[in-house]
């Protein structure tokens, strides 16, 4: 979501985490949203926004610069009215949300498509639109995936020759299986565990934030062994949360 040399990567529908291996839990580390306000940025096809929608938040606007992504969130509200706003927009110009409209801002899986200035200005846009005291509640692929999990199903990033420093900023290529079988392409612009830290930062949270690394549950491997097998013990998300200061 900025203009840049990584501008057109593709925002496939199926996002790891997104209806999968993470939702329950990112959903839970939002709570309370009863009666909150809710920005969810790079929404997609409004999957989080209308689960968070469903457990009472009182308003929220979901925002993709992918406008084929908008139209089907918006298809889905058609479907079952949540009363969810989508539009298109960037992630790094907020222009059209005031300052402290928010109780809540989601990007889940968002930041792994944006180069570190471009998170680092998304971010300063992020606690803009907070109001003191608001959450900020982000996942994106974990940093040492990429290097543990080379081309194996169902989910790996390939880092060609990059080293998990000199490939900050580098986009990484890999796939995600799907449960039914088919692979679909997925793409991670790499930074290091501090590089998000130093956004935040540089951002200007100045609170510690929460930190989750998710991997598969006992949950999910009872599930289904055989997709999630191959997965167990190995780092695939992180999840921050961080408030902004009161």
């Amino acid at each position: 979501m900025g203009e840049s040399a990584h501008d057109g990567i593709d925002r496939v529908p199926l996002r790891p985490g997104k209806q999968g291996l993470g939702s329950p839990f990112l959903l839970d580390w939002c709570e309370p949203v009863q009666n909150l306000s809710v920005l969810d940025l790079g929404c997609g096809e409004g999957y989080f926004a209308r689960n968070l929608k469903r457990r009472g938040a009182r308003s929220i606007q979901g925002m993709d610069l992918s406008s084929e992504m908008i139209e089907r969130a918006r298809e889905e509200e058609s479907r079952e009215r949540l009363g969810i706003d989508y539009r298109t927009g960037n992630a790094t110009e907020l222009k059209c949300f005031e300052d402290s409209s928010f109780d809540r801002v989601v990007a889940i899986f968002l930041f792994n498509y944006l180069s570190c200035e471009q998170t680092q200005t998304a971010m300063e846009e992020v606690i803009r639109v907070l109001k003191p005291g608001g959450c900020f509640i982000f996942a994106v692929p974990h940093p040492n995936l990429p290097f543990s999990r080379l081309q194996e199903p169902p989910f790996f990033f390939s880092p060609g020759e990059a080293g998990y420093f000199s490939g900050r900023d580098k986009l990484f290529e890999g796939e995600i299986y799907r449960r039914d079988g088919v692979s679909v392409p997925v793409r991670c612009v790499h930074k290091t565990l501090s590089d998000y830290f130093r956004c935040l930062r540089d951002a200007g949270f100045r609170v510690m934030p929460d930190l989750e690394e998710l991997c598969v549950t006992p949950e999910m491997l009872a599930k289904d062994p055989e997709f999630f097998g191959p997965l167990t013990d190995e780092p695939l998300h992180l999840a921050f949360r961080v408030e902004k200061n009161r």
